[in-house]
């Protein structure tokens, strides 16, 4: 087995077209992930486990007000922040989470906290909020997420319905209208293999621009958004409910350890039979244990980059770079 490490991040997917971009705003995007992939290949090279690599690649993104998770959050349908985040170490099979937060900065690192310091794996909203101050999480005020770029998306998504909240006077129910093609599905996420073989994940959102309110995806549900065993690490990006129905990053798990199935294969496979067969979108990024990295996804982009042992930092955008 190789002692060599590698990394790979993503930023979000969607309908991402060159022709839609600005030079300036492509060069932003990818120095935020190069930026991103460097904070994790420091660990990496210095002997660091995969589980500190890919909290400080994700961290990073959290802190970049480009990226849909963190300091870049979308709002919600009512114009609050709800944060999710999730880690799962593949090493143990340990696995921590927080959904619904809106006051912790770097969601990634209460996720941590919350696998290294309690005997649960998911903690929400205000519980999880007093958790990490009392662990000593860094803590801002809602309107550190608050950025103008953000609030005018949320306004043209109201205005456009582009993504539309049906309730009744009590607001019991919900429904999505078609999602709009123009949709980015925003959330970051960073696999990693360390030089001692094991794997890890980390994943963080802002969830959908017009959620409804206390709306959870699968970026903090282990299985669904975020997975890492001693095989493969996945972190996924895209329209959650879709993933939580068919446990898609369990899945790619699954197809390796009981089909045999190669990282490619598996990847493949579950984005065509559990996300585009039922008619999600989304994508995942993947790593297995010999430091195969995969990018899997069925939007025409995706932010994504990676590193390996001795070479450069890859990014790219679009489906052909």
């Amino acid at each position: 087995m190789t002692s060599s490490f590698s990394l790979a991040i993503h930023g979000g997917a969607g309908t991402l077209r060159a022709a839609d971009q600005t030079a300036e705003t492509e060069a932003a995007y990818r120095n935020g992930l190069a930026h991103a992939l460097r904070a994790g290949q420091e660990i990496l090279q210095s002997d660091g486990s995969a589980l500190d690599a890919v909290c400080a690649a994700v961290r990073v993104l959290e802190d970049d007000p480009l990226f849909n998770a963190g300091r870049g959050a979308v709002f919600t349908h009512e114009g609050s922040i709800e944060l999710d985040a999730a880690v799962m170490d593949g090493a143990s099979g340990r696995a921590g989470a927080v959904a619904g937060v809106g006051r912790i900065r770097n969601p990634v690192l209460a996720a941590r906290a919350a696998m290294e310091h309690t005997r649960h794996v998911l903690l929400i909203g205000a519980g999880a909020e007093r958790f990490a101050a009392e662990h000593g999480i860094e803590m801002v005020s809602p309107e550190y997420f608050h950025t103008r770029h953000r609030w005018e998306q949320l306004q043209k998504a109201k205005a456009e319905a582009a993504i539309m909240l049906d309730h009744d006077g009590a607001r019991a129910a919900m429904s999505f209208e078609p999602w709009k093609t123009d949709n980015k599905f925003g959330t970051v996420g960073a696999v990693a293999r360390d030089r001692a073989g094991c794997l890890a994940a980390a994943t963080s959102t802002g969830g959908l621009t017009n959620k409804f309110y206390g709306r959870v995806g699968d970026s903090p549900i282990v299985g669904a958004g975020t997975y890492a065993d001693g095989r493969v690490a996945v972190s996924g990006t895209g329209v959650g409910e879709f993933f939580m129905r068919g446990l898609l990053a369990y899945d790619i798990a699954a197809r390796m350890k009981y089909r045999a199935s190669t990282l490619s294969e598996a990847v493949n496979q579950a984005i065509g039979e559990v996300l585009t067969a039922k008619g999600g979108q989304g994508g995942v990024i993947a790593i297995d244990v010999a430091g195969n990295v995969e990018f899997g996804f069925n939007t025409e982009g995706m932010y994504r980059g990676c590193i390996r042992e001795g070479g450069e930092a890859v990014t790219a955008i679009y489906r052909q770079a």
